[in-house]
């Protein structure tokens, strides 16, 4: 096969097989977000009827309001955990398939079966199964009643939904790491054992600084889009109890927004949350970018 043959006939073939996607993108995506960043700066009335331009006034009282910033930290907190182990799970698995072991290849089929759940469909099934009185943790109610109680408990409900988030991030990030794995030479693996390398230090000394590039990406993508990917699991699960504890922010813009048609200040807590995930992501390429190494 010859490079031309490669090459698309006709110069606007390739726009015009990517238009529907981009038009895609721009109406669901981009569209709403200039649309959150004009909001934010007007007083918009629920029912239509014109609007009020106020300047930053949504913003110092978005800025001023208790249950932001307690939403918010619980953002932060469940980011932090539940990305951290919805990276590290997956590693350990690839690891683990990477080696062959017993079973390994028909581990990698069933790790990425939940890719195709959606995340609704998730919250449902994990609501069943931490349920106190019939779901897996109930002979804990039946000996010590009272010890599992998701729906009163705010800390086992934030469990749920680690819990939750975390199997269904698994498929993706697995993929992503196992295949990093995979690219490794044999040869590398082969002269470590021969200098007198053991498993552990081929894992940490070999295979992990060769899949920074792999392990970079999924952190990032990880963090980013636990910021906002946890709405179903709070919606199924939740509903943001009890008691406000796993009222996430991006679970806030929809109840204020849709529940308490506040429009402006669910527009400016949007503005708000993407601007938090531009500089957490810059921050990451700032602190963790300039570690990995794309040359082997």
């Amino acid at each position: 096969m010859t490079s031309e043959s490669s090459l698309f006939s006709h110069r606007w073939l390739p726009a015009l097989l990517a238009a529907p996607l981009l038009l895609l993108i721009l109406i669901f995506f981009y569209a709403p977000i200039v649309q959150a960043f004009y909001w934010s700066f007007f007083l918009e009335r629920p029912f239509g009827g014109g609007s009020e331009f106020v300047g930053w006034d949504n913003f110092r009282r978005v800025l001023s309001d208790p249950e932001f910033w307690d939403a918010g930290w619980r953002t932060v907190i469940f980011m932090v955990f539940a990305s951290s182990l919805a990276v590290a799970l997956p590693l350990i698995l690839a690891v683990a398939a990477d080696r062959k072991i017993r079973l390994s290849l028909t581990a990698r089929n069933v790790l990425v079966w939940p890719k195709g759940v959606a995340g609704a469909s998730i919250g449902v099934v994990f609501a069943f199964i931490f349920n106190p009185f019939v779901g897996i943790l109930a002979p804990i109610n039946h000996f010590f009643p009272g010890a599992w109680a998701p729906g009163l408990d705010g800390t086992d409900a934030f469990i749920t939904l680690i819990v939750a988030h975390v199997w269904g991030g698994i498929p993706f990030n697995f993929v992503i790491l196992l295949a990093g794995l995979q690219s490794i030479p044999r040869t590398m693996f082969q002269a470590a054992a021969m200098d007198g390398a053991g498993p552990w230090r081929r894992i940490f000394d070999v295979q992990l600084p060769l899949i920074m590039p792999q392990l970079f990406l999924t952190l990032v993508l990880e963090f980013t889009e636990s910021v906002t990917s946890a709405f179903a699991l709070i919606d199924t699960i939740t509903k943001g109890g009890p008691g406000g504890s796993t009222n996430l922010l991006v679970y806030k813009i929809y109840t204020d927004g849709f529940s308490g048609y506040d429009l402006s200040g669910a527009s400016t807590q949007t503005a708000i949350l993407m601007v938090f995930v531009v500089i957490l992501t810059a921050a990451q390429f700032l602190l963790l970018g300039g570690s990995v190494n794309y040359e082997r």
